[in-house]
């Protein structure tokens, strides 16, 4: 049986600008480096790819219109850390009846979103 898993990805005018951002900063595991692609693992089955937007099947755009969520149950952690790394566009904790969460952005603009569930069923939905 097939064992399924899904990749985002992001395509940059230069995929080096940006790879300290995840591997140092958010302190994803690099699994692949295709040369002109890196892939991620943020959890389990779930992988997030840069991408050369001068070689790659898409090209870059210079305003994104993506988002980027990461759930995880330390919100304030994570805000924390963001923090400390002084990244553009860091946004407050915002808590509403949902979920608590904040954005920021990555060196060449694209918006990442940190965010816990309230509810418990929904929670672990994503676990």
């Amino acid at each position: 049986m097939l064992k399924e898993c899904a990749i985002t990805f992001y395509y940059y005018e230069d995929i080096h600008s940006v790879a300290p951002f995840y591997e140092d900063v958010l302190g994803f595991e690099l699994v692949l480096d295709q040369g002109l692609a890196r892939i991620y693992r943020i959890a389990g089955n779930a992988y997030f790819g840069i991408v050369d937007g001068n070689k790659g099947h898409l090209k870059h755009q210079p305003q994104s219109a993506t988002l980027l969520t990461v759930v995880s149950e330390d919100v304030p952690g994570w805000h924390a850390k963001m923090k400390d790394a002084g990244v553009t566009g860091l946004s407050e904790i915002l808590r509403g009846t949902y979920c608590e969460h904040f954005f920021f952005e990555d060196p060449a603009g694209y918006a990442i979103e940190i965010q816990r569930f309230h509810n418990p069923d929904v929670a672990k939905l994503f676990k």
